[in-house]
């Protein structure tokens, strides 16, 4: 079954989160002080993100990625994986985490079903890293990208927020990850989440990126996969990995978003800088099924056709929000 929305897309990617909870504080993502946590009886049960999965897959969904918050930090977190890896008609499952647990849940991880891996990671510099951060240790990143290659995860993703000022100056460091260890690096262009008037003087341009990698490598454009996301893909000469570019900001993907997404305490929304939401713990507290399914469907149909953030203008057409709370 093909899954499409009012403007042609086809939808087949599910970002579910199962956590609002963190244990760092990016910059970008939330305030210094944090963010007020929902209690456990507002947050989705295991359960319960089990069916909105179903429901997701039996109308057409064939990815799901698992997000937060940070994922790994919920308790029951890969007997939950397990069960999502067995519905039937799931063709890809992906996880996305800061990386910090990885060194001792990366087995386990992938015993569980996850098939490959989002790790995020916007300095490899002790010291910015913290900074950034607010205490993160990049060491324990790094352990964490090692033990996800010995536990037989394809070489994983890492997404590198790129801050004018702050951590451009390691576009090379991080490009030269794909020659040496042979993951993926993807350069994300900074998006105001958090309320930041200064975000456009933050934010480096995709093509600016491109412009500055091409002065050092010969970049070479590759096909993506099935269920790739919204970069644009290269490849330095002789390297395993590839380099992405996602151009959120400068060079909008919408027209070719497949996805929707689910926050953890039951917010379904069809775009991340977009205000409407649908809430499913009504529809989940009937316990049908068929109404679940019929919400998921009415929720693409009405999916945006873009969003408001625009790279010629510091007005945002949403309402900041930690993107703790939503999954990214």
């Amino acid at each position: 079954m093909q899954l499409t929305d009012s403007y042609g897309r086809k939808i087949n990617y599910l970002r579910l989160s199962v956590t609002d909870r963190c244990n760092l504080r990016c910059q970008y993502c939330m305030p210094a002080e944090g963010v007020a946590t929902q209690g456990h009886c507002d947050i989705l049960r295991y359960e319960e993100l089990l069916r909105i999965a179903q429901a997701a897959v039996a109308i057409g969904i064939e990815k799901v990625r698992v997000t937060g918050g940070e994922p790994l930090i919920r308790s029951g977190i890969v007997r939950f994986l397990g069960q999502l890896s067995a519905l039937p008609g799931l063709k890809h499952l992906a996880l996305t985490t800061n990386g910090l647990l990885l060194p001792e849940m990366a087995s386990g991880l992938h015993q569980a079903g996850v098939q490959r891996l989002n790790i995020s990671l916007d300095s490899l510099q002790p010291d910015r890293f913290a900074q950034i951060t607010r205490g993160g240790d990049v060491l324990k990143v790094l352990q964490g990208i090692k033990a996800a290659l010995a536990a037989d995860f394809p070489p994983p993703k890492i997404n590198t927020v790129v801050m004018r000022g702050i951590n451009d100056d390691e576009l090379f460091a991080f490009a030269d990850l794909t020659i040496t260890l042979g993951v993926s690096v993807r350069f994300i262009e900074y998006m105001p989440a958090v309320e930041d008037e200064q975000w456009p003087d933050r934010s480096v341009p995709g093509q600016e990126l491109l412009d500055r990698l091409a002065s050092r490598y010969q970049l070479n454009p590759v096909d993506k996969g099935a269920y790739a996301g919204p970069s644009r893909d290269f490849k330095i000469s002789g390297a395993l990995g590839t380099i992405g570019i996602i151009t959120a900001v400068s060079g909008h993907f919408c027209n070719e978003c497949n996805r929707i997404r689910v926050t953890a305490d039951g917010r379904m929304k069809g775009c991340l800088f977009n205000d409407e939401v649908l809430d499913l713990k009504p529809i989940l507290a009937r316990n049908d099924d068929q109404e679940l399914q019929q919400a998921l469907l009415e929720m693409i149909a009405h999916k945006p056709r873009q969003h408001g953030i625009s790279a010629q203008s510091n007005t945002v057409q949403h309402t900041h929000f930690p993107m703790s709370g939503i999954g990214g």
